[in-house]
């Protein structure tokens, strides 16, 4: 029998402590002060203390209740306090929450064991993020491309990256440096050098760029952030075949669309070949920071002690809960109930598509679901959290929805009621393509991954 960790919460019953801090409401809230204050600001965020979640929904200081199809960007999988989880934490910090990767935990081999088993790879190097993930298979590419008569401290002839237009890989040089979207990689320019983009699911242009100076070309098998665009199995295919032949690797970025997102364990295994490194974070750890580099015997035996390493990435507490993670999605079959639920999703998108016409195009697989819109999103997001549901905007156009593995028949009904209101409620915008905009820069890219 299936757990969801849906216990019911009342919607007029606040959060604890709730009714205490509403009360103060009218004041400033010194949180937000110190907020705006003291941290850098990177982020554009409402006015807004949220301060805990169960199951599929999280609350504000007030006690208002959200419907979370966000998921905290694709990390919260089991949603919020799933009892298993808060039960490892519980356990595991009262024993070791820092180990140092100077020795052994006793949680690092197993997880390493039941990913290689998920993943069909051989080998693991636990980072403390997704970004960071990110740089270190990209020294792995740089390491692998260099031939023994190659000194250290050159310039290998076998050192560029393909990257995808359109991509998102992170926030660090190197992630940066092979992202695309030129918002992120521009105002830090120079970035890493020896890096090329490839059209979107283009096989003439990437058999064009794809030479023996290649050492990896990195793609994210479902593009996120750009819009819920996933990878064709042609171009998979082809670019599978040109790293072989050309002694390059195939990385797959699968940080946001990976661990069961689309109904499989991992997004790639719906391709006949598998990726020389296979990149994860997001809810590997259930909300805890961690990512992994996952990879071949091939490209592991080339590292040695010393030439890699991270303070806390893979320590005691974090893989603890990754593990039971892992155990959770297979224990409670989440992998079905994704599927299950994406239909659901994807039937009732399809009705809403035919009753409003600003609605362009639907882009889902599995829990990962894009919702093409022909103005800009943004008031679509602003008006959602106001009616109690949380979603968000990525691309300007696309509203993106990433609830969690445990979501029920009854909260994905819950949030057609409520995205109903929203598509009806928020004013009315001029079409994009009436102002000038494009409402999908990369449509004519893209067109191969539809359908």
């Amino acid at each position: 029998m299936m757990r969801t960790s849906s216990k019911k919460v009342s919607t007029t019953q606040p959060a604890p402590k709730a009714k205490k801090l509403a009360v103060s409401s009218a004041k400033p809230d010194a949180r937000l002060l110190d907020a705006e204050k003291f941290l850098l600001p990177t982020y554009k965020r409402p006015a807004v203390v949220m301060t805990q979640g169960r199951g599929a929904f999280v609350f504000d200081c007030t006690g208002k209740k959200y419907l979370d199809f966000l998921g905290g960007i694709a990390v919260n999988a089991l949603g919020h306090a799933h009892p298993r989880i808060v039960k490892v934490i519980r356990r595991e910090a009262a024993r070791a929450i820092h180990l140092s990767n100077l020795y052994h935990n006793a949680f690092q081999g197993p997880l390493a064991r039941k990913l290689t088993e998920w993943s069909g790879l051989d080998r693991v190097f636990f980072a403390n993020s997704g970004t960071e993930a990110i740089d270190g298979a990209m020294k792995l590419a740089r390491l692998l491309g260099r031939r023994p008569e190659e000194p250290a401290g050159t310039a290998a002839k076998k050192h560029r990256f393909l990257a995808l237009d359109n991509s998102f890989h992170g926030r660090t040089f190197g992630a940066i440096s092979v992202t695309a979207t030129e918002k992120y990689r521009l105002p830090f320019a120079p970035v890493v050098p020896g890096v090329e983009f490839v059209r979107f699911n283009d096989l003439a242009d990437l058999e064009a760029k794809f030479d023996d100076t290649v050492c990896a070309i990195i793609l994210e098998t479902i593009q996120g952030e750009g819009g819920i665009y996933p990878a064709s199995e042609a171009f998979w295919n082809r670019a599978r075949a040109l790293a072989t032949q050309r002694g390059a690797l195939l990385i797959a970025d699968e940080i946001q669309c990976g661990l069961g997102r689309t109904g499989r364990y991992f997004a790639y295994q719906k391709f006949p070949s598998k990726p020389d490194i296979a990149l994860i974070a997001k809810p590997l750890a259930a909300g805890l920071p961690l990512g992994a580099i996952l990879t071949t015997e091939a490209v592991a035996s080339r590292i040695s002690p010393g030439m890699h390493g991270t303070t806390f990435g893979g320590g005691p507490l974090a893989c603890a809960v990754a593990l039971e993670f892992l155990r959770i999605v297979d224990d409670e079959k989440l992998l079905e109930n994704i599927r299950t639920r994406s239909a659901d999703l994807r039937e009732g998108l399809t009705r809403l598509a035919s009753k409003f016409a600003l609605i362009r195009e639907i882009r889902a697989e599995g829990l990962m679901i894009g919702i093409e819109l022909s103005v800009e999103g943004a008031p679509y997001v602003t008006e959602a959290m106001q009616r109690g549901l949380l979603i968000n905007c990525t691309h300007d156009f696309t509203l993106r929805l990433l609830p969690p593995f445990i979501i029920t028949r009854a909260q994905v009904r819950e949030f057609f009621k409520l995205f109903e209101i929203v598509l009806a409620k928020t004013p009315k915008q001029a079409n994009a393509t009436n102002s000038g905009k494009s409402a999908a820069p990369e449509r004519a890219a893209h067109a191969a991954a539809k359908g």
